[in-house]
């Protein structure tokens, strides 16, 4: 077996490719023939927070006790700093530490 791409794997990619761009594009050309509500607008403010729930949750109660320490940490440090980039290092260095520990 090589290393290398086949071309079905290329047209995979690309159409991969091609359907999320149409996705992304797509999106604002909806939302844009759509009147923004009060109610709309919240929604929508509210859709990533219910994001984070639905993807971080189920990790976080499958990751064992690195995950259920690891969550609250990176929720408190982004609540506190504001930065994504502290939050995802802190949230590493609290799992890290509980599975340093051997739990």
């Amino acid at each position: 077996m090589s290393g290398g791409l086949a071309n079905g794997d290329l047209y995979a990619i690309a159409a991969m490719a091609a359907v999320t761009l149409l996705m992304r594009v797509g999106g604002y050309w909806i939302i844009g023939r759509v009147p923004l509500t009060q109610r709309l607008r919240r929604g929508l403010e509210a859709l990533p927070a219910a994001i984070f729930a639905a993807t971080v949750i189920p990790l976080a109660v499958k990751g064992g006790p690195a995950g259920w320490v690891a969550a609250p940490v990176v929720a408190a440090t982004m609540f506190l700093s504001g930065r994504e980039v502290v939050a995802l290092a802190a949230g590493l260095a609290a799992a890290a530490g509980v599975r340093a520990l051997g739990l």
